[in-house]
């Protein structure tokens, strides 16, 4: 198969990596707006089995006749440029997947289905960590329940040696960071759907040391579609970020105060400033990036199974991979995109158009997939407490 990269940050670089260590994937174009760092990473990460070449994500007929030939693209930019990315891939007759990350966006593109499905096409948006990862354990752990109640889901990357004053290092784009704690989280409650606040709900949570002490808050977009293809299945539902105890009391005070708004504000020299620009260039300054990590993801059902009640847990923590260089996130990120996109180009997924990906991927072929990357979700079932 032939698969297309947009974007050569450190999410595209570690999908190109696990594409040509892939059996079936016979070549792999990256494609960036500067084409040199694209040439760099099919140096790198390319085994010899990719190419370079530069390409404006905002022209969408040049990413068409770009997209044409090949089998599947995968976007690794940011969100705001996905739906155009989508509707460019249809056209060009190429299947779609992406790291998705806004709740507005992924619902304009499965609204393309009709589109998709005419040309035969798999359209998946949502296929990192969580939104993406997160949603498959979920589908997965359905299975094991004739009947589920409540779904739980706990995920976070956090950085092996934390440092203040936020005990948290950039891991992906500080844009996306920001959006995850000021926009409202779409939940499950007693059966209907609702939207609470983020940087709410803050509860504590163990891991194996050293991570033993954590919180967990709510955030944006890590429900994804769930919501809507769970309504009427299950009671519960809810996502949470786990970060180091106080995180969320610290970001609350930069909220609060006004720092995350867009909205330009005239300063003492009489110039007009947005205090998000200004946060923004702050954190990616302050924050450290590319140390080592880990990431964590807890993701609860509970229910009955033949007649009893029954918890299944599903829990993963990995980190980064000195051998290869590649973060815990990088990992826990692209590889889903990755085994996404095969899935997709080799017709291993249920129907085809615009689809929420527990509907159409295979949940435990994923996993399994996963396993062999060395990224390992446990599983453990048990009776409540």
């Amino acid at each position: 198969m032939r698969c297309v990269v947009l974007g050569a940050g450190l999410m595209g670089k570690a999908a190109v990596h696990d594409l040509v260590r892939s059996p079936g994937v016979d070549r792999v174009l990256v494609a960036d707006a500067d084409e040199r760092r694209a040439r760099e990473v099919a140096r790198t990460a390319g085994d010899g089995r990719a190419v370079a070449a530069r390409i404006d994500v905002r022209d969408g007929r040049a990413v068409e006749r770009l997209l044409r030939g090949w089998d599947v693209t995968l976007s690794a930019v940011p969100y705001l440029f996905n739906l155009g990315l989508a509707r460019a891939a249809i056209a060009a007759g190429s299947h779609f997947c992406d790291l998705g990350g806004n709740d507005t966006i992924v619902a304009q593109e499965l609204r393309l289905d009709r589109a998709a499905r005419k040309k035969g096409l798999c359209l998946v948006p949502d296929c990192g960590l969580a939104p993406g990862m997160a949603s498959l354990v979920v589908a997965a752990g359905l299975k094991r329940l004739d009947k589920t109640r409540a779904v739980h889901i706990r995920v976070g990357g956090l950085p092996q040696q934390p440092k203040p004053p936020l005990d948290y290092q950039l891991v992906f784009s500080v844009h996306g960071l920001i959006n995850e704690y000021v926009e409202k989280a779409r939940i499950l409650r007693a059966g209907k759907l609702c939207e609470v606040e983020s940087m709410t709900g803050v509860e504590s949570l163990r891991f194996p040391a050293p991570f033993d002490e954590l919180e967990a808050f709510f955030t944006s977009g890590g429900t994804s579609t769930l919501p809507d293809t769970l309504r009427g299945v299950v009671r519960d539902l809810d996502y949470k970020t786990i970060r180091y105890p106080g995180h969320c009391a610290k970001i609350r005070v930069l909220i609060d105060l006004g720092l995350t708004r867009w909205d330009r504000l005239r300063v003492e020299s009489g110039e007009e400033v947005s205090p998000r620009a200004v946060l923004s260039a702050a954190l990616l300054k302050a924050l450290p990036a590319g140390e080592p990590d880990a990431v964590l993801l807890r993701v609860v059902l509970e229910g009955r199974k033949d007649g009893r009640e029954r918890v299944v847990t599903y829990e993963m923590l990995d980190r980064f991979d000195r051998r290869t260089g590649l973060t815990a996130m990088m990992r826990t990120t692209a590889f889903p995109l990755s085994i996404v996109a095969q899935m997709l180009a080799s017709r291993r997924v249920t129907g085809c158009g615009a689809l929420p990906q527990e509907a159409c991927i295979p949940a435990e072929d994923f996993l399994e997939e996963l396993g062999r990357r060395g990224v390992v979700v446990r599983r453990r079932e048990s009776s409540p407490r």
